[in-house]
């Protein structure tokens, strides 16, 4: 078993549709568990090709449990970004504060008071940015990095990293589920990837969304008394 899995992660991995068909036949509790880690931290991997799967084989097969599933991947998807939030922290900060002392980042307008402002704010309000952030694509994994960076409370990441990752597992999970009602085994990964590009349209559009709700907050007018 050990020699097919580092098989499948060198090559089925530039496959996503082989992948899908081996994951099918050989879902576990385990898999799902390594494969959200690897899906959290820094290794691109779409957590769409193993959520929706295992719920659909619960459903159908009875072998797992749908909640089981769910906490599972949550807590998959916290060990990976807790891996992108330690390395951003030792390795990252190191490199931003470096720069920030150089010439360069001088020249560009940036400090070191300016950058340690940053980390105070994003520890402030960076907890709604790390929630929402596990709610959209492409953005999931990196959202631990400024996280790690500005020191953000570590149990506070881990909640709200947490919270974000359970709403998204339910979400795949209910579409695992929903699949297994009406798609056949054969029409299961085209049923995916046609609804995971709704979800991830959903997903842009909640970023849009917060990204013109903090311009609007940065650049309105303040009252005048």
């Amino acid at each position: 078993m050990s020699d097919l899995f580092i098989s499948l992660a060198i090559t089925d991995y530039l496959n996503a549709a082989s992948f899908f068909d081996w994951f099918v036949n050989n879902a576990s509790y385990l898999f799902v568990f390594i494969f959200m880690v690897i899906e959290s931290s820094f290794i691109p991997f779409p957590s769409e090709v193993v959520v929706p799967p295992a719920a659909y084989l619960a459903v159908q097969k009875g072998d797992m449990n749908l909640l089981v599933i769910v906490l599972v991947a949550t807590a998959g998807a916290l060990c990976g970004a807790l891996i992108n939030y330690v390395l951003s922290l030792l390795i990252g900060r190191p490199i931003v504060y470096a720069f920030a002392d150089s010439r360069l980042g001088h020249a560009c307008l940036i400090d070191r008071a300016k950058v340690q402002k940053a980390e105070r704010y994003f520890d402030s309000h960076g907890a709604i940015s790390t929630f929402i952030g596990r709610l959209i694509p492409a953005v999931r994994q990196l959202i631990s990095i400024p996280a790690g960076i500005a020191r953000m409370n570590i149990w506070t990441f881990c909640l709200y990293t947490s919270l974000g990752a359970l709403v998204w597992n339910c979400i795949l999970a209910f579409l695992g589920w929903w699949l297994a009602q009406h798609v056949s085994l054969s029409g299961l990964y085209e049923a995916v990837e046609k609804y995971n590009s709704y979800l991830t349209i959903g997903g842009l559009c909640l970023l849009v969304f917060c990204v013109a709700y903090i311009c609007y907050n940065a650049f309105k007018g303040k009252k005048t008394v």
